[in-house]
């Protein structure tokens, strides 16, 4: 039998989709960055980062989420997110020289040391404003161990509803059962109380 689908559940099916892509997403950025030294994983070519300074206001501002495609090659112009250690940096290039770029924050002064294209991760293409904040969030232990409260909470929900529903349910039958006993007890006294 095909359970007729609420708004509630549908809603409830998609926020456990995005806890579930979130969380699967966090933990596999943490074993990229933890295990193997990538700040920044690139699965289908295409990457998130937060912009954590105003190096390239006005153009990105401080906690947007930026979106990264991998290019195979990069013009004078491109803004370029690149690992620089542990850290990425996400700035202008203003020179190109043989295997190395040399890359300015737009509101910086001063450019940054020649970077091998080779740790360049992508090509900025689009941004959502003040989005990082949240994924700043979700991404510290407290958001995640947030996240994870929720997903346990929608999972359960349904589940707990449906326990108390049928509680009731067993309540009534027994509620049942017991008049009908009451009746037939009236009807058919029982063998002891014939011989008194």
């Amino acid at each position: 039998m095909i359970k007729k689908m609420t708004a509630k559940s549908i809603i409830r099916m998609v926020m456990l989709l995005a806890i579930s892509i979130f969380a699967g997403g966090s933990i596999y950025a943490w074993n990229a960055e933890t295990l193997v030294g990538n700040a920044m994983p690139m699965p289908f070519g295409v990457g998130l980062s937060v912009v954590m300074s105003g190096s390239m206001e006005p153009e990105l501002r401080v906690n947007d989420l930026v979106v990264v495609r991998s290019q195979d090659s990069y013009e004078k112009g491109d803004i370029v997110v690149y690992q620089d250690g542990g850290s990425l940096v996400i700035h202008r290039i203003i020179e190109i020289r043989d295997d190395k770029v040399i890359t300015k924050g737009d509101a910086n002064d001063v450019p940054d040391r020649p970077v091998p294209v080779r740790d360049i991760k992508g090509r900025y293409t689009g941004r959502i404003p003040f989005v990082g904040v949240i994924l700043l969030f979700f991404k510290s232990p407290a958001g995640f161990v947030l996240m994870l409260l929720a997903a346990v909470v929608l999972f359960e929900y349904p589940y707990i509803k449906e326990r108390k529903n049928a509680a009731k349910r067993q309540e009534e039958i027994k509620e049942q059962i017991r008049q009908l006993r009451n009746e037939a007890e009236e009807k058919h006294p029982s063998e002891s109380d014939a011989e008194n």
